[in-house]
């Protein structure tokens, strides 16, 4: 590598200090005295220039080894400047490459968190309509219990409003045949009367008597009869009430068949719920089925770098390698030079 403000005066002193150790001072050499910092080419343009100074590259023919040296420096610098492009351009790619998996990893982790989301609220929401859908069958059962209760109680009520009516005909019937027998009983009284009127007053008051009797029986069972219709009339209210009763129920009963209609709807977006929790569920799969494939690849990625970094230490190797041989030439060269 270069060093920053390398002057020509120091190259100077390094390649007299070379010569006066009676090495021939090449830029490998001039470059180690200098501490091994500096560009071969800067060294080999000051050289130049110093030789050049000198005055011996005009007087004297340069031979084939410093040649095949001059030719061996410039291959060395030019080997090294590319194997230093390529590892800048292997290590470029390899960084955009973890670069856009990053960013792919950090879009599929935040797209997984908004489908969790969504799972959660559809979960919450599903729960809620199944505790609706209980509270609902619990009330519904209640009710049942309570139009059963009341339909047995309308039964009862009928069954007495029956009873009623038999006695209450059955106290008709009578007061029917009294009248009757009223009736034939004065049809013969006054048949009597016109004969025996004189001859049976007495006969006749008790006879009266009798009739007030039966009179005063008579106002008995039509008080009765009263009393009957009377009851039959608070019957007929309670009936009334009753049927009354039975139509508010019918309307619950209604109501609730209509919210029964309503949990079923409800019911049957369970199974769409269940079906868009499956999607999401599937959903989930294949955005961890891609994630699986891109730390795969992100893996592969990683693998691939890792090649290239061995590349990359085998072209230093090679560089290295080369360094050693042109190094051990430039020696070889130096000793035959003296010799």
């Amino acid at each position: 590598m270069a060093r920053t403000g390398l002057y020509k005066s120091e190259v100077k002193k390094a390649r007299d200090a070379v010569m006066a150790q009676g090495r021939h001072p090449s830029v490998d050499a001039v470059r180690v005295a200098l501490g091994n910092t500096g560009s071969k080419s800067t060294i080999h343009k000051y050289l130049k220039e110093l030789e050049m100074e000198d005055g011996g590259i005009a007087d004297r023919k340069t031979s084939i080894s410093e040649a095949l040296h001059d030719l061996v420096a410039r291959l060395a610098v030019q080997l090294e400047e590319e194997a230093n492009a390529r590892i800048g351009e292997v290590q470029t790619q390899s960084t955009e490459k973890e670069r856009q998996l990053n960013a792919s990893i950090a879009a599929l982790n935040a797209a997984n968190e908004v489908l969790s989301d969504k799972l959660s609220v559809a979960e919450a929401r599903t729960q809620s309509e199944v505790a609706a859908h209980a509270r609902t069958a619990e009330s519904l059962q209640r009710e049942t219990i309570t139009r059963h209760t009341l339909e047995q109680q309308v039964a009862d009520l009928k069954e007495r409003l029956v009873e009623n009516d038999t006695h209450r005909q059955s106290l008709e019937a009578k007061h029917t045949h009294a009248r009757e027998a009223l009736e034939h009983y004065r049809a013969s009284v006054k048949e009597q009367r016109d004969q025996d009127i004189r001859r049976h007053e007495h006969q006749v008051q008790q006879l009266q008597g009798e009739i007030r009797h039966l009179q005063q029986s008579l106002v008995l069972k039509q008080n009765e009869i009263t009393g009957l219709n009377q009851d039959g009339a608070r019957l007929i209210t309670e009936l009334s009430q009753a049927q009354k009763s039975i139509y508010d129920l019918q309307s619950t009963e209604r109501q609730h068949i209509s919210e029964i209609e309503s949990l079923r709807v409800a019911t049957g977006r369970i199974p769409l719920l269940e079906f868009d929790s499956a999607a999401k569920d599937v959903a989930m799969d294949e955005l961890r089925s891609q994630l699986a494939e891109i730390a795969v690849q992100n893996n592969e990625l990683k693998a691939h770098a890792h090649e290239q970094q061995l590349e990359l230490v085998k072209c230093t190797a090679v560089v290295e390698t080369q360094k050693t041989i042109l190094t051990e030439l430039q020696g070889h060269l130096g000793v035959k030079k003296r010799e």
